[in-house]
């Protein structure tokens, strides 16, 4: 239990270590502290330094720890990123947003009854529903995938592999976007983001990105402090709306809310200039992400079903390449693309990483409100491909 508790801790002082690093030293910058976090969280990883006996009461209790501190970063990182942005910039992107969304969702769509004939097999019983949980994992994320899993009555075997190999294609992905693969994007859909025309001046929208330097000084801690409490507030009311509505905490629900909440306390020029939130926020992210890269486990797959392999890797690279062609016709930014196939793929907690590794929070609203969208329509498109597929 002892090392349990020192991993906990782990997590939240190699955020701190890496902020102070990223201060001083220009390696650091370049690298960028999202990608440094991935980083360490992968060392963990491939060191079986986080991994435990499984099902040991050790095992158990720190993945308790484990799901309670990425279930409460995220939802406190939000707001506070999302504080001093200004949503009426966000507005004229609408459009593009709506199209980046649609073509993620086509594109999924296509991947997927495509991949559907092409791999199904004999060896695999029902392979719809397995066609139907990626359309889910892919519109909404896990939450998506577990709940059509649980509702068409999938093996539990097969939902294991298909996972396991989501986790293995898709990591990469995440960890080749956030790396600077953005930038690739940004040279094939070098379109202008809308919310950059007319300004001119040097705002709060716009300059100092991840500048740590003062945080912590008596100026700024106040601001801080005002912006967390405010962050903590969104995430009781999230939580008790969504006790209320479905009788758990539906993360649909919780997010959501803190969203909405966040984007009304940005019209208010008194929060939109509080101190330094979008660096806290980042450092909530960090942690995250930190968490989230040690859960990589490369023997996750051990053996399964090939063809349901191939069928996940066709999904993913099919359904991003056919994105990328359609934003390319509809004139949307490698920007708003990246955080598009990051909410769909992903889920909207996985959006501010990204945001933070391009350093364009313009986009971390367009983000969201995708992932958002996807989660709601994820798992009714599922279902519809379960019965339409043979």
């Amino acid at each position: 239990m002892l090392r349990a508790y020192i991993i906990i801790a782990l997590y939240i002082l190699v955020p701190i270590l890496i902020i102070e690093c990223f201060k001083r030293w220009t390696w650091m910058q370049k690298i960028g502290t999202v990608v440094a976090a991935y980083a360490v969280g992968i060392i963990f990883a491939l060191t079986g330094f986080v991994h435990f006996e499984p099902a040991s009461a050790a095992a158990i209790t720190f993945s308790k720890l484990q799901s309670t501190i990425m279930s409460v970063a995220v939802p406190l990182a939000i707001p506070l990123m999302l504080f001093n942005c200004d949503f009426k910039l966000w507005t004229k992107a609408l459009p593009k947003t709506l199209w980046s969304l649609v073509g993620g969702v086509l594109a999924v769509l296509v991947a997927v009854i495509s991949g559907y004939f092409i791999f199904r097999t004999h060896d695999v019983p029902e392979f719809n529903k397995v066609a139907a949980m990626m359309t889910g994992i892919y519109t909404g994320g896990t939450m998506n995938f577990n709940a059509l899993g649980a509702s068409l009555g999938v093996d539990k075997t097969v939902m294991a592999i298909v996972l396991a190999f989501e986790m293995v294609f898709t990591t990469p992905y995440i960890f080749f976007i956030i790396g600077g693969g953005f930038k690739i994007f940004r040279k094939i859909l070098p379109y202008e983001d809308i919310t950059r025309r007319g300004r001119t001046d040097e705002s709060i929208e716009s300059k100092d990105i991840e500048n740590y330097h003062g945080m912590f000084t008596r100026t700024n801690l106040g601001g801080m402090l005002i912006g967390l409490a405010l962050s903590l507030l969104f995430l009781a009311i999230g939580a008790g709306l969504a006790l209320l509505i479905t009788g758990t905490l539906n993360e649909l629900v919780v997010i959501l809310t803190i969203t909405t909440l966040s984007i009304i306390a940005s019209f208010f020029r008194k929060v939109r200039e509080l101190p330094k939130t979008f660096e806290l926020g980042m450092f909530f992210i960090l942690i995250f992400s930190v968490i989230v890269a040690s859960l990589f486990d490369i023997h996750s797959v051990n053996g399964g079903s090939l063809m349901i392999g191939f069928f996940v890797l066709w999904v993913m690279l099919a359904a991003a390449l056919l994105h990328l062609g359609f934003c390319r016709i509809a004139h949307v930014s490698g920007d708003l693309f990246c955080v598009s196939q990051i909410a769909l793929l992903c889920s909207p907690p996985f959006v501010p990483p990204v945001v933070g590794a391009m350093k364009n929070k313009r986009v971390l609203i367009s983000g969201i409100v995708i992932g958002l969208i996807g989660y709601a329509i994820g798992t009714y498109l599922g279902v519809t491909i379960a019965f339409l597929l043979p």
